[in-house]
């Protein structure tokens, strides 16, 4: 595995991919599951790929298989320790089976333009918090956002505001992220954070080129 660098993909100026950590299984909350699927038809009716965990289960296999029957692109990736764990779904046309979780998550982050998390367990609260901490140490600029449905993550942003008043997260070294209340939010939220980043660099160009 390579050391960590910056790791701009080509496509990073415009969102044609995204990434969504959730749960293997499907949680307490029906409203879960009908986010996850929501989720998976609005990344396929606006033309995106999907890039998620491989599997067929929970939360997992339901955002993925909405995407699919939705007519939408989308790529697994999946550890090989796991494709029984998490029942690998074998229809996708692009699965990927990897060594190990570092590989994993390596791949899932290269093949995306932004990341959403939905609900999940410490898996997914530890693949949104890795997103985070990369860009906060300036390894990329891609959108992370969490889906918040039903309060699930207040928690989180509880303790990330409890860390800046620590003085944790000072505002040189502020942790970047969306936070989104309803499904139907998010992709309009990504696309207006990248495209605010297109700007930001097309203004650093000119500065750059008047000198």
């Amino acid at each position: 595995m390579p050391h960590l660098c910056v790791m701009n993909t080509v496509s990073q100026n415009q969102l044609t991919s995204v990434c969504v950590y959730c749960g293997s299984s499907f949680g307490s909350d029906p409203a879960h599951e009908a986010a996850a699927t929501r989720l998976g038809q609005i990344i396929a009716e606006a033309g995106l790929r999907l890039v998620y965990g491989g599997g067929s289960v929970g939360l997992m296999g339901t955002v993925a298989n909405a995407a699919l029957e939705s007519g939408g692109k989308v790529t697994g990736i999946i550890p090989r320790f796991l494709e029984k764990r998490e029942v690998m779904l074998d229809s996708l046309e692009d699965l990927v089976i990897t060594n190990d979780m570092h590989e994993r998550k390596h791949l899932m982050f290269e093949r995306a333009d932004a990341f959403i998390a939905l609900p999940g367990g410490i898996g997914t609260l530890e693949e949104a918090v890795e997103m985070m901490t990369w860009a906060q140490l300036g390894q990329h600029k891609k959108p992370v956002l969490l889906a918040n449905i039903n309060g699930f993550w207040s928690p989180l942003l509880e303790l990330l505001d409890h860390m800046r008043a620590q003085g944790y997260i000072r505002p040189d070294t502020e942790v970047p992220y969306l936070v989104a209340k309803k499904i139907e939010d998010i992709l309009p939220m990504l696309q207006q954070s990248v495209s605010e980043r297109k700007t930001e660099q097309a203004g650093n160009f000119a500065k750059v080129t008047e000198l």
